[in-house]
């Protein structure tokens, strides 16, 4: 298991009527645990604010000007920067 993913521990407190209805959700949508529900509760946030993220980024893209087509000469370019990114992280050479 990576770091990332290790479970660790974080206390919260919620009023006896929210306790009752964590564990109430928490079996009817099939979690084993009322921690198990806050994961995936907090999983389904991280991916509505992602969604949101491109959305806006999507939005910013089309309201930034006139579209211009891509010759063979730029997607050259960007698979070649891609390769060159890529060789970095990996540590390989991009030549070949």
């Amino acid at each position: 298991m990576s770091a990332e993913n290790q479970l660790t521990s974080m206390n919260i407190s919620l009023p006896a009527s929210q306790k009752h209805y964590v564990r109430e959700r928490a079996a009817a949508s099939g979690c084993s645990t009322p921690s198990e529900y806050m994961r995936r509760l907090i999983h389904e946030d991280q991916e509505r604010r992602a969604q949101s993220q491109l959305e806006r980024l999507l939005l910013e893209g089309l309201d930034s000007g006139s579209p211009q087509a891509m010759t063979a000469e730029d997607w050259k370019d960007i698979r070649l920067r891609l390769a060159e990114r890529l060789a970095k992280r990996t540590g390989t050479d991009s030549s070949g």
